[in-house]
C-alpha cells in the first residue's frame, strides 16, 4: 500500500481505492476538513489527476483529483470552497516531489484501466445518514428518502418561527445550494423543488427553503456537508430512475426527462453521431428507439425505421415533411443548450430540408 502525507491529509492507494485521512490537529487546518475527518474514494470515480510541482509556497507541489461528472458532491456544491477545503487537494513540500508525482502516475494509470462507476458511489464520499445539523436559526435532519427543517433557533424570523417546520421528500428535490458567509456574517443552505414554483425572491431570513448559518462554531461547513451530502443522494436517485425499467421493461427506459443532464448528454452525443454520419434518424433518449451502435438487429430496425420515415410510406411517396421539422426541431433545442455548434447545426438542418 503506498502512502503519501501532506500538508492537509494522508492519502493511501492500495490500487482499488485513495483513503483520504484529513489532520485533524493545529488552529491552522480547514474546519470542514477537520469535521469530514476522512473518506474514501474509488478509482472508477477518478477521471484525471492533475500533479503540479512547484505550483505552492517555497517550491512544494500539489495535487488535486478530478472526478468524473456527477461523482463529486462538493464540487458540485463549493464552487465557492477556498484551496484549503478542498477535499480532493494536497499539497506537500518540494522534498517529497518525487515521491507525490510517483503516486500521481500510478493513481492515474489505476484509474484509466477502471471501469464505470456504480451510480450509488457519491453517496460514500459524504456523510453516512442520519445526518443531523445545528445552527443557530434551526435545524436539519436528513434521512433516507427525507429531508426536515426545523427553525427554533435564537436567530430565526418571527415567520419562520411561527410555521415552525418544513418537510422535503427526497424524490422532490432537484437540487441545493449553498452560499458561504457574507458581510453580516451569515450564510445558508437552500433547497430546489422540483419545478421550483414555490421559490419567490424572499431572502433566506423569511425563505422557507432555507436554513441559515452564522459565523458561531462550524455552522457553515456543517450546511456545507449537509448540502453535499443531499446532492449525492439525488444524484444516486436520478441513477436509480434512469437504470430502472420503462413501460416495456427494457432497461434505460426509466429517465427522468429533460430535467436530468445525463438526458442532455445522451441526446448530444446522439445528435453529433447524426451529423457526423450524415443518418437520418436522431434517437432521444427516453423515446423507445433503439441506438443504432453495435449493429444487429437492433441498429438494422433502427436504419429501416429512419428510412421509412425519410421516404414517407415506403411505396415511393416524398419524405415525410412533418417527421424533418421535428428533426430540425430537435436539433434547434441541442444548438440553444450550446450543445451543437452553429455549423453543426446549419450542415444538418441544411441536409433534412434538402430531402423536403
Amino acid at each position: 500500500m503506498d502512502e503519501l502525507r501532506g500538508d492537509q491529509a494522508a492519502w493511501r492507494f492500495d490500487g482499488e481505492s485513495i483513503a483520504i485521512a484529513y489532520e485533524t490537529k493545529g488552529w491552522f487546518k480547514s474546519p470542514l476538513l477537520k469535521l469530514l475527518g476522512g473518506l474514501s474514494v474509488p478509482l472508477a470515480a477518478v477521471e484525471e489527476v492533475d500533479f503540479r510541482p512547484g505550483a505552492v509556497r517555497k517550491g512544494g507541489w500539489a495535487m488535486n483529483l478530478r472526478l468524473r461528472e456527477r461523482m463529486d458532491p462538493y464540487a458540485a456544491v463549493g464552487a465557492m470552497l477556498d484551496d484549503r477545503a478542498q477535499p480532493f487537494r494536497l499539497t506537500g513540500p518540494a522534498s517529497t516531489e518525487l515521491v507525490a508525482e510517483y503516486l500521481a502516475d500510478q493513481v492515474r494509470f489505476a484509474a484509466g484501466q477502471a471501469g464505470a462507476p456504480d451510480g450509488a458511489t457519491p453517496t460514500a464520499l459524504v456523510p453516512p445518514l442520519p445526518l443531523h445539523v445545528r445552527t443557530s436559526e434551526g435545524t436539519a435532519h436528513l434521512d433516507r428518502g427525507r429531508l426536515t427543517l426545523v427553525w427554533g433557533g435564537g436567530h430565526a424570523s418571527g415567520f419562520k418561527k411561527k410555521q415552525q417546520r418544513r418537510e422535503f421528500d427526497l424524490a422532490d428535490i432537484a437540487a441545493v445550494e449553498w452560499s458561504p458567509l457574507d458581510d453580516w456574517g451569515w450564510g445558508f443552505v437552500r433547497v430546489i423543488t422540483a419545478g421550483g414554483t414555490e421559490q419567490t425572491a424572499a431572502k433566506p431570513r423569511n425563505d422557507l427553503n432555507v436554513l441559515r448559518a452564522g459565523e458561531e462554531g462550524n455552522e457553515i461547513h456543517q450546511v456545507f456537508l449537509l448540502a453535499a451530502t443531499v446532492t449525492a443522494h439525488v444524484w444516486a436517485r436520478d441513477a436509480r430512475a434512469r437504470l430502472a425499467p420503462g413501460p416495456g421493461g427494457a432497461p434505460g427506459d426509466g429517465r427522468t426527462g429533460r430535467d436530468d443532464d445525463a438526458w442532455w448528454r445522451d441526446t448530444a452525443r446522439s445528435a453529433l453521431d447524426a451529423v457526423r454520419r450524415s443518418a437520418l434518424a436522431l434517437n432521444r433518449p427516453g423515446d423507445g428507439i433503439a441506438p443504432a451502435e453495435g449493429g444487429g438487429a437492433g441498429a438494422a430496425g433502427g436504419a429501416a425505421a429512419g428510412e421509412r420515415r425519410a421516404s414517407g410510406d415506403g411505396r415511393g411517396g416524398g419524405a415525410d415533411t412533418a417527421w424533418i421539422f421535428e428533426q430540425i426541431e430537435r436539433l434547434g433545442e441541442l444548438h440553444a443548450k450550446g450543445l451543437l455548434t452553429d455549423e453543426e447545426f446549419s450542415a444538418k438542418k441544411a441536409e433534412l430540408l434538402g430531402r423536403i
